[in-house]
């Protein structure tokens, strides 16, 4: 292929080092990302309980955005990484200039509804006294949606060729940004819990104007966005949708779960536990970043070596990255039960908030049997969608969160009556059974397609 880049070419060697050198990079911009989470929550938490519980009832919506940001990203990433394997250098912009069609679609669909609807859905999710800030702080960031999907669909593209750090630098500038003015919209410009969203919104859109300096005007990266590559094509938009759209449903099936689990706490143990769930959760996000990476680099090296029908490389990259995905979260595990009560009080800094510490701490130190099991469910769902596989992928993540961690935790908080302790130790539970299935489908569906070689 003409043009090839470094990272093209790392992606077609060696599927070990590809994974490290592609998720040192991810590592840091999924770390400042989640990091910039953790500061709103943070800041928004010295406005009372109220704030924080607000933005916890605001999440499940949130994460429906970072889903979709995220599965047409993923589907960019799996389906030009195919390309690319397959020596198709031409499939590579088309598919780029369709994914960028298809998230201009999604964004304006989803910008209306959200808008439109927004207080029924958080009357539905049981926002009560908190659905006026809760109001407040999402209008503003569903406003930003389509500067939101439009930057995770480039991250993708970025990602389907090996350039994890134009990614990176992206997500950094989007994550400083972000840290710097939430402090000053919050309270020097005393905007509340809509500074916040504001600071989330500024932020996105100045990171959109990087990419598309990027991609229109420096013009170095592999994949071309140019309308004269663009032919619309079904099988294109089906190669980016079959694991897009079940990518993003997986996460829209996360944040069903978030708020089933919002919805039993409330029952069991009041908005109080919302608040610790959603900081705490905030933690746990953050925690798993490494192994997310890890996971996200797999769907790219997974992607090459189907496109190349190199199927030995899916079995070295399943193995390897949940080798060092185990050690990553052996040591997180250690790390988190050790800082628990030291994190803790970083949410718990007001006092307002100060009596919410010790059932913080108490929830991240349960959560370190969840990160030792996180491995082989994003392992395995990462390789199914690097060949193609999306609603494997989504199954597994059905299973794992439906099926499991939903039921495990309503059967403990409620029907066992161990209350917002019962839903902890659920979501340990649904991620132990979960990972252990994703592991078993993936190790199979490997050996056999090796053997059709």
């Amino acid at each position: 292929m003409k043009g090839i880049t470094e990272g093209v070419d790392l992606i077609t060697g060696d599927p070990k080092h590809a994974i490290l050198k592609l998720s040192g990079p991810l590592i840091v911009a999924m770390s400042l990302t989640s990091a910039y989470n953790l500061v709103d929550a943070i800041w928004v938490s010295g406005l009372g309980g109220d704030a924080l519980a607000a933005v916890g009832f605001v999440t499940p919506l949130f994460m429906i955005l970072v889903g979709l940001s995220n599965g047409i990203g993923a589907g960019a990433t799996s389906a030009i990484s195919r390309c690319i394997g397959a020596h198709n250098k031409e499939g590579v912009n088309n598919t780029a200039m369709h994914t960028l069609v298809i998230t201009i679609i999604i964004s304006a669909v989803l910008t209306v509804l959200l808008e439109l609807f927004l207080y029924p859905i958080l009357s539905v999710m049981g926002a009560g006294n908190t659905i006026d800030l809760a109001m407040t702080y999402g209008t503003v960031i569903f406003a930003s949606t389509i500067l939101m999907l439009f930057n995770g669909a480039a991250y993708g593209i970025l990602r389907s060729e090996g350039d994890t750090k134009r990614t990176m630098h992206a997500m950094i500038i989007a994550a400083v940004i972000n840290i710097i003015l939430d402090p000053i919209l919050i309270y020097l410009a005393g905007w509340g819990i809509a500074g916040a969203a504001w600071a989330t919104l500024i932020s996105q859109g100045i990171v959109s104007l990087v990419i598309i300096y990027w991609f229109l005007k420096k013009k170095d990266t592999f994949a071309t966005l140019s309308w004269k590559y663009f032919k619309p094509d079904m099988k294109v938009s089906k190669s980016i949708l079959e694991v897009g759209l079940p990518a993003s449903a997986e996460f829209m099936v996360m944040s069903a779960v978030t708020a089933i689990l919002n919805a039993i706490l409330v029952i069991v143990a009041g908005t109080d536990a919302v608040a610790i769930y959603s900081a705490g959760w905030r933690v746990v996000m953050m925690a798993i970043i490494p192994m997310a990476a890890i996971g996200t680099s797999v769907v790219t090296v997974a992607g090459v070596a189907y496109g190349s029908r190199k199927y030995e490389n899916l079995s070295i990259a399943h193995n390897y990255s949940m080798k060092v995905g185990l050690l990553v979260a052996i040591i997180t595990s250690i790390s988190t039960f050790i800082l628990a009560p030291y994190i803790a009080k970083i949410f718990a800094y007001s006092p307002e908030t100060a009596y919410l510490a010790p059932t913080i701490a108490a929830f991240l130190q349960v959560m370190c049997v969840f990160y030792i099991f996180v491995p082989p469910g994003i392992m395995s769902s990462s390789i199914f969608q690097g060949v193609g596989k999306g609603i494997t992928s989504l199954i597994l993540t059905v299973f794992r969160q439906l099926l499991f961690i939903a039921i495990f935790s309503y059967m403990l908080a409620m029907t066992l009556n161990f209350g917002q302790q019962g839903v902890w130790w659920g979501i340990v539970a649904g991620d132990i059974a979960g990972g252990i299935v994703a592991y078993l489908w993936a190790r199979l569906y490997i050996s056999r397609i090796q053997k059709q070689v």
